[in-house]
């Protein structure tokens, strides 16, 4: 298929695109510890020791991209965004907040939501950055661990 017989195709789609989710680990698994089931998408607590508070909010469909999603779903899901972002400053006191959505790794729609603190082992750099070594001799062996293997995966970057 032509390049712009694809496009026609996903303009009188919606922009909806399908995509294979047989081997998705978001649509395998809750993806963390669950905290909030809607319809339209969940909020789990993501497994960071380091970043303690860390949420993901995952579309309950496998949907790659956020541009895939209606006008109205995009909506729904910034607006629970903000929510989560202003349960982080308010209730967890949080310094900072960083959204993202990558995808990179695992093509399903989902966002990061990290309350930052001064105190945390990245701060001010981003948490997938490689580890400051002075943060890292105030850490326990099993964050030493994590922090490594995060070190590890960051240079491969």
């Amino acid at each position: 298929m032509n390049s712009e017989n694809s496009f026609s195709q996903l303009l009188k789609s919606g922009g909806h695109i399908q995509s294979n989710a047989s081997d998705c680990a978001l649509c395998a698994t809750p993806g963390g510890e669950l905290v909030y089931q809607h319809t339209k998408f969940r909020v789990v607590w993501a497994d960071e020791p380091l970043y303690p508070g860390f949420l993901r909010l995952i579309w309950q469909s496998h949907v790659p991209e956020f541009s895939q999603l209606s006008h109205e779903d995009r909506s729904l899901c910034m607006d629970a965004v903000v929510v989560l972002e202003q349960f982080a400053l308010t209730h967890l006191k949080a310094d900072k907040v960083n959204l993202a959505t990558l995808g990179n790794v695992v093509p399903h729609l989902h966002w990061h939501v990290i309350p930052r603190f001064k105190g945390d082992a990245h701060f001010p750099a981003p948490v997938w950055a490689a580890l400051p070594v002075q943060s890292a001799t105030a850490l326990t062996h099993q964050q030493q661990v994590i922090v490594q293997e995060n070190n590890r995966l960051w240079a491969c970057w």
